[in-house]
């Protein structure tokens, strides 16, 4: 069995072949070729942990992700998600390949924001305010600047050294009041660790696109009622029902999945578009896969 660590992984993995990935697993899922339950979470209260378990079959590979979420850890000066991905043949059930998930949640998270911002930004979208400055938001800045060109790129953190960290690291502007960050922008990215709303509606034009990133959970929400009066997108229905206090709190209505949307099935209306993000086990097992492939056809 092939065992892959994070620098294994790291050199094999790029956006550029992840988002294609994404794009292709999205689709699958939605047309019911790829199978997964909703994921399974077990608290770890003690530690303030989480420790999530998510399968899912792809052609002739089975596979589940093991992700730990310790949200602590970022006062230590440690990642707060940490994961192990498993693979199997679908034939046969034999192990293939473990790796380390870590790396692979932070860039396919990315990569699926990339292919719904391809999707649902207008094709013109200058302006992109990230909202954040941890690993997400240097791994959406790399990953959205692939999919449109961008000519200013703001930051806003609740610490200004973080986002000036940001900022020197991938040559992009800090902007210190939330309000200024998010006005004017074509596409905004949250990805900042709440509780309760950050984004308002009353900041956003009326074709502002979003990505909504940092909340899981239904007693959880990043964007206020207004941003939700928009067409929402999320990657499942399933588990934007169970597991988005954004959709849930607001009694938003979901409109599409984004396999559906990306192979034409359900047209796309105009004004502002919200994609919802959770995760979802298709996506890191559809990159496992392509990593393992790469690996095997390196060695």
């Amino acid at each position: 069995m092939l065992h892959l660590d994070e620098a294994q992984v790291r050199s094999l993995l790029t956006y550029e072949e992840l988002i294609t990935a994404m794009e292709q697993a999205l689709i699958r899922f939605s047309s019911g070729e790829i199978r997964q339950p909703m994921r399974s979470l077990l608290g770890v209260p003690e530690h303030g942990g989480i420790f999530g378990m998510m399968p899912a079959v792809d052609g002739d590979v089975a596979g589940i992700k093991l992700v730990l979420v310790y949200e602590r850890n970022a006062a230590l000066g440690l990642p707060t998600h940490q994961a192990v991905i498993q693979l199997f043949s679908a034939k046969t059930g034999e192990p293939l390949a473990s790796m380390d998930g870590r790396l692979i949640t932070e860039m396919r998270t990315a990569a699926v924001s990339a292919v719904a911002t391809k999707l649902l930004a207008k094709p013109d979208a200058r302006v992109l305010a990230v909202l954040g400055t941890g690993v997400q938001s240097r791994a959406h800045i790399r990953a959205l600047r692939l999919v449109r060109s961008f000519e200013e790129i703001r930051v806003w953190g609740r610490t200004p050294d973080h986002a000036r960290q940001v900022a020197d690291e991938l040559g992009v502007r800090t902007v210190s009041d939330l309000e200024q960050a998010v006005r004017g922008a074509d596409v905004v990215v949250s990805v900042a660790h709440v509780n309760d709303p950050l984004v308002r509606g009353e900041w956003l034009g009326p074709d502002t696109y979003v990505n909504a990133v940092a909340t899981v959970g239904p007693e959880r929400r990043e964007l206020d009622d207004a941003v939700m009066d928009a067409t929402i997108v999320v990657e499942s229905r399933e588990a934007a029902m169970r597991e988005s206090g954004d959709i849930l709190q607001s009694s938003a209505k979901v409109y599409a999945e984004l396999g559906e949307l990306l192979v034409g099935s359900i047209a796309l209306p105009s004004g502002r578009r919200v994609y919802k993000a959770l995760g979802i086990g298709a996506e890191d097992v559809a990159a496992a896969k392509l990593v393992y492939e790469k690996a095997v056809s390196q060695n």
